[in-house]
């Protein structure tokens, strides 16, 4: 089906022109900085977690895996939520929950109290980020302000993975391990101070239809699916239970996909996920995200073992990658978006962050000049790719919705970025230290041999990963060729306008 532009500006309502409207993009970026800085803001610190409250190295990882798992299983669920309650509502309670299990999570004196904060910020993110973009569609609907608007949201939470492990670092040296948890209070009360600012939005549906076996097979699906791949990197791919969750997370994900086919009522109606231009967004940030969340892990363990950096310095170095991701997010996307078609501006990207990694796979123990000539034209490239393509398919990925399905797209965007990071850190991981056990095997455990080793462990994960984006570029390719045209997002009939 071809979308006649013509019509498409002569039937679009006039956008809402109040002046409070974009009170709401720094209240609405400030929570999805909050989201994403949890999920590796405590990375650095958890050595002094574990330390302190006495952890045993098979029980740290729920640290991270708990936000990860409360996170990634329930954001259709609390996308639901979002729609049915209304989304300025569900963005509050969000907040105020997330405020309190940081809270709890700081002042944690033993391993459990820690692990259920986790996850109860974990459950609250879970409500608090598909609120936030749901408000941000609804607010912003005309082109050339939405195209602003979610530059400067894609930005924000594209560069909150890698100032994460920044603020981790600074925090733990400079302050104590629990204020990677404390932080998150003042910026949560600057965050409610300006919920009254943005525009109150209507309840879109109603939680006594809820789709119960929707939520229990997704929930289920995802959890198997997410926890299969954090355990997979400790335990190798072919272990029992590893096979188990991955094999079992599958099923459940396709017999929900059957009952929503099904269902009256459904908790994720298929349509959102089968429309072309949806599709390919969610496809592209899933590959993204599997992608650069390995490539972050190896830039942080190769500055620190390889180089010598230290925790701070090796955050420090990231922060290149982030300044480029909102520079590509904020200018450079928010200046094609009009004149470049979206699936160009999504294939553009992954390649951009495809040759940054290409630059890193050349690297060898002995490389001089590291930072001028790999690192910072690679962190330039991938943050550039990876700021662009979050700025277009955030945007892309919200396309012709009803009101009341901005939540559950908006929870689709977020878990299939979960999803894709849970996957591509667990896939590279593997790989890399499979190649470097490999490499000592053959050449004994010298100090030479495991700087040797583990640089080639690195540098043939980052090729699979140039992999991931380079196949990505060419399926968007694909995806967009034939059928109907991907249309720039200003010219799509927005039922929410």
């Amino acid at each position: 089906m071809r979308v006649d532009v013509t019509d498409i500006k002569q039937e679009a309502p006039p956008p809402t022109r109040s002046t409070k409207r974009w009170w709401t993009l720094p209240v609405v970026s400030l929570a999805q900085l909050m989201v994403v800085l949890d999920a590796t803001i405590v990375n650095i610190a958890l050595p002094s977690a574990q330390e302190t409250l006495g952890m045993t190295d098979t029980d740290r990882h729920w640290v991270i895996t708990a936000y990860a798992l409360a996170f990634g299983g329930l954001l259709l669920v609390g996308g639901r939520v979002c729609s049915a309650i209304g989304h300025r509502r569900a963005f509050t309670i969000g907040l105020a929950g997330f405020a309190l299990a940081s809270a709890l999570g700081g002042a944690a004196g033993n391993a459990g109290t820690l692990f259920a904060a986790r996850a109860g910020q974990g459950v609250f993110a879970a409500l608090l980020a598909p609120a936030a973009l749901s408000l941000l569609i609804l607010t912003f609907t005309d082109g050339r302000e939405r195209g602003k608007a979610f530059g400067v949201f894609a930005g924000v939470g594209a560069g909150g993975a890698a100032l994460g492990v920044v603020a981790g670092g600074l925090l733990t040296e400079y302050a104590n391990w629990r204020w990677c948890l404390y932080i998150n209070i003042p910026m949560t009360a600057i965050a409610l101070l300006g919920v009254p600012l943005i525009l109150r939005d209507r309840p879109g549906g109603s939680l006594r239809n809820l789709d119960v076996p929707g939520v229990l097979l997704s929930a289920a699906g995802l959890v198997s699916l997410v926890y299969g791949f954090t355990q997979a990197e400790p335990h190798g791919w072919g272990d029992p239970t590893v096979l188990a969750l991955l094999i079992g997370g599958v099923l459940l994900l396709a017999l929900f996909v059957l009952v929503e086919a099904r269902t009256r009522h459904p908790l994720l109606p298929l349509r959102i996920l089968l429309h072309r231009v949806r599709g390919t967004a969610f496809v592209s940030v899933c590959l993204m995200f599997a992608a650069m969340f390995g490539f972050y892990l190896f830039v942080s363990y190769y500055t620190q073992t390889i180089l010598g950096y230290s925790p701070v310095k090796a955050g420090m170095t990231l922060l290149v990658n982030a300044v480029s991701t909102t520079v590509g997010a904020m200018l450079i996307a928010g200046k094609l978006h009009r004149r470049v078609a979206p699936h160009v501006l999504i294939a553009g990207s992954l390649l951009s962050s495809a040759a940054g990694m290409l630059i890193l796979t050349q690297l060898e123990v002995d490389s001089s000049h590291v930072f001028p000539a790999y690192l910072t034209p690679s962190m330039i490239l991938t943050g550039i790719g990876l700021g662009c393509l979050l700025a277009t398919a955030t945007n892309t990925a919200t396309v012709q919705l009803d009101p009341a399905e901005a939540g559950v797209a908006s929870a689709a965007y977020n878990t299939v970025q979960q999803v894709g990071a849970a996957f591509g850190t667990a896939l590279l991981n593997s790989i890399a230290t499979s190649v470097t056990a490999s490499y000592l095997k053959d050449h004994g455990n010298g100090t030479d041999a495991v700087n040797t080793g583990t640089v080639q462990g690195y540098t043939v994960a980052l090729w699979v990963a140039f992999g991931i984006l380079v196949g990505g570029a060419l399926l968007v390719g694909l995806l967009s060729r034939g059928g109907q045209r991907t249309p720039r997002p200003e010219a799509v009939v927005e039922a929410t306008g």
